[in-house]
């Protein structure tokens, strides 16, 4: 079972929040809880001349999905956590990995509390699922109520600038567009949509004006 592994990152999709991680000569397929995939600014990577990334994983693999599917965290504090969220009936690795879209605190009050309302807020987690979550961990997950800080190892969201270089960037070294065209494309679609907050967001936005 792999347990650990260290490298970098060569690529990522924005979507998924999946990594290719290159340790060795091997790259690994690692997808990342939403939580960690922020906490560790992945979406702010050059992919280039970065330091080495270390991730404590969780593999998850049996005889009806024998691909290994391996979950990264950033300590083993948040790996322990998610073993945690995988016990409760019908939450499965992918649906647990989903559903860390708050810090791990703030889950965990809200089970030691029974505080069905915020659980339903995490993604993919409604009223029925809450409720299990709840009556299955309530009592047995208090000491990650007390974890302090974590909050603040969330960035904020990219700016439009950062976003708009992000995709730009992607359209050039990825999909094979001059600059002078991936510009236009991205400023054109941040004109018509000013809203937009994610790359995958800006990249639809780009795909439908040009289609």
């Amino acid at each position: 079972m792999i347990g650990f592994l260290k490298g970098r990152v060569i690529s990522r999709d924005e979507e998924s929040e999946i990594i290719t991680l290159l340790v060795g000569q091997v790259g690994y397929e690692v997808r990342l809880p939403h939580i960690v995939y922020r906490g560790l600014e992945i979406h702010r990577m050059s992919l280039e001349n970065e330091p080495d990334l270390e991730l404590f994983i969780y593999q998850h693999q049996t005889e009806r999905s024998p691909k290994p599917l391996l979950i990264g965290f950033r300590n083993e504090m948040e790996r322990e956590f998610f073993t945690k969220l995988i016990s409760v009936q019908d939450i499965g690795p992918t649906a647990a990995a989903k559903a860390f879209t708050m810090p791990i605190r703030t889950i965990a009050r809200a089970i030691e509390e029974r505080d069905i309302s915020t659980l339903t807020k995490l993604s993919g987690v409604g009223r029925t699922k809450a409720e299990k979550i709840a009556a299955t961990l309530a009592g047995k997950v208090a000491k990650f109520a007390l974890i302090q800080g974590e909050e603040r190892e969330i960035p904020e969201a990219v700016s439009t600038d950062e976003l708009r270089l992000q995709v730009i960037e992607v359209l050039i070294s990825q999909l094979g567009y001059r600059r002078s065209e991936a510009v236009e494309m991205v400023d054109e679609a941040l004109k018509e949509n000013p809203g937009l907050e994610t790359p995958e967001e800006l990249f639809d936005a780009v795909y439908r004006a040009r289609g």
